[in-house]
């Protein structure tokens, strides 16, 4: 006699499997889950690009032309506020995802929010969702949390120069 294996009644869309590889696939969201290359490349463009808001910032509080050092490092620290927001936007997706993939009982809903179910997901299926999280999102998130700590650094570095100079 065959076992039959119990139906999973989580919507397609909602099952922790399917929102992980959304991210991984998603032009946003796969940032955390390129090589190095590909994930500091798109972090320095928006670092570069938020001096376009940051420099004639920056430029009013220290003419480039007197204090070029206080302008350029003041400029520098500013234009750290958006890619710090995007990152943190990176890593609450990313969080979100590895947690949903990390419970067993998984909450869903079935057409609505008034609707909430729980689901149990089978030993099989959590131990592979467990997996995902070990070798795929985990790494993510320490990458982050990295990127988090060598932008603190950079800002107390340049806090500490600006007030030096």
């Amino acid at each position: 006699m065959k076992r039959s294996t119990p139906r999973c009644p989580v919507p397609a869309e909602q099952l922790p499997i399917r929102e992980y590889e959304d991210m991984r696939e998603s032009w946003f969201y796969s940032w955390g889950a390129r090589d190095l290359r590909g994930y500091m490349l798109p972090v320095l463009v928006v670092w570069g690009l938020s001096w376009l808001v940051s420099g004639p910032i920056a430029a009013v509080s220290y003419s480039p032309h007197h204090f070029l050092i206080k302008f350029l490092v003041s400029a520098a620290l500013g234009a750290l506020v958006i890619p710090a927001l995007t990152l943190l936007q990176l890593y609450v997706g990313w969080a979100h995802v590895g947690n949903r993939l990390q419970i067993k009982d998984l909450p869903y809903e079935e057409s609505g929010w008034y609707d909430g179910q729980i689901w149990t997901k089978p030993d099989d299926i959590f131990k592979r969702d467990r997996l995902i999280v070990d070798y795929q999102v985990k790494p993510i998130l320490n990458r982050l949390i990295k990127t988090f700590g060598i932008m603190a650094g950079c800002l107390t570095t340049g806090i500490l120069g600006l007030s030096l100079f």
